[in-house]
């Protein structure tokens, strides 16, 4: 989709990391097994948050909304739309996302759930621009994405040492075109791919072409809102991609001939949390100011589906 000269943009960003974090920077056992340090830096991921009982998804995703709101300089009485994403914590009714405008204050918000499983994120900004492009009434949305992920790590595999927990939100606001925002956006699916990652039982369980099959479909991804936007990778400020590991993140730089410095993520110490993923690196390369304002970014994400999208956009 088509978002220049829209005035869509992203005004707030915020994140919410539950208080337990997991160091695997010693080594650690899981399953009666002990991976050494050296095993578990190979994985790439020293640290990651693991949620306690009460914090919720829709805890997360209320603290991580109004860190948002609050760096965008807006009241909750002020969004018209809510989304929240999420696939760890699907439930049949009811949906998650109205128990987040509840807590925090936003009655006149229509709110509701999306999935997508990690593309939640990409998911969730494309559906809530257009509902802004849509309605003329409406000026902004709170796109929140939260993640449970370290309840989906199979006991006694690596996942147990990679998935994480957090919350990522932006608000999305309706202003007037200045020559940054939300440029473009794609989500696109392949139904005989959905079993190359799956959690049916509860527990994720990747089949062996997971790797091969991320990095084609990142590619992919790139080279459309790259094309779209008539501009090449140089002209990149970043990549900031939802991560997967560290094979993938090496088959995607190596794909786009994208220089080093300007892939980042925060897998290293959040580890892989799903859906909240890039919005969680965007708010917190924000606030320690390694990412600015106008910056050119491109958001790759793929997920169980099979799904692959991404967004491009400064902001």
């Amino acid at each position: 989709m088509t978002w220049t000269g829209s005035g869509l943009r992203f005004t707030g960003l915020g994140h919410y990391y539950p208080r337990t974090l997991v160091s695997n920077e010693h080594g650690i056992t899981i399953g009666g097994r002990t991976y050494a340090p050296e095993e578990a830096a190979e994985l790439g991921v020293r640290s990651r948050h693991e949620a306690a009982e009460d914090e919720t998804v829709e805890y997360m995703a209320e603290q991580a909304a109004r860190a948002a709101l609050a760096r965008a300089g807006r009241e909750p009485d002020e969004v018209d739309v809510v989304v929240l994403a999420n696939w760890t914590d699907r439930q049949w009714i009811p949906e998650i996302g109205p128990q987040v405008a509840a807590r925090l204050g936003a009655e006149r918000a229509l709110a509701f759930d999306v999935c997508g499983a990690c593309t939640g994120f990409v998911h969730g900004v494309q559906t809530a621009a257009s509902m802004l492009a849509a309605q003329p009434g409406w000026q902004r949305a709170v796109v929140v994405a939260a993640d449970r992920f370290s309840r989906r790590a199979r006991p006694g595999t690596r996942g147990q040492l990679i998935f994480g927990d957090a919350a990522g939100a932006v608000v999305l606001e309706k202003g007037a075109e200045d020559g940054t925002g939300l440029r473009y956006s794609t989500l696109s699916c392949d139904a005989a791919r959905a079993d190359a990652v799956a959690a049916r039982d509860g527990w994720l369980r990747p089949r062996p072409e997971l790797i091969e099959l991320a990095v084609g479909s990142s590619l992919k991804v790139a080279d459309t809102l790259l094309g779209r936007a008539g501009i090449g990778v140089g002209d990149l400020d970043w990549l900031i991609p939802h991560p997967g590991n560290n094979a993938i993140h090496a088959g995607v730089k190596a794909g786009l001939e994208l220089p080093p410095e300007k892939f980042r993520t925060n897998f290293d110490v959040r580890g892989n949390t799903g859906c909240a993923s890039i919005p969680i690196a965007l708010s917190e390369f924000a606030e320690q100011g390694l990412v600015k304002p106008g910056d050119r970014i491109l958001s790759t994400a793929v997920g169980s589906g099979w799904y692959f999208g991404g967004l491009l956009f400064e902001l």
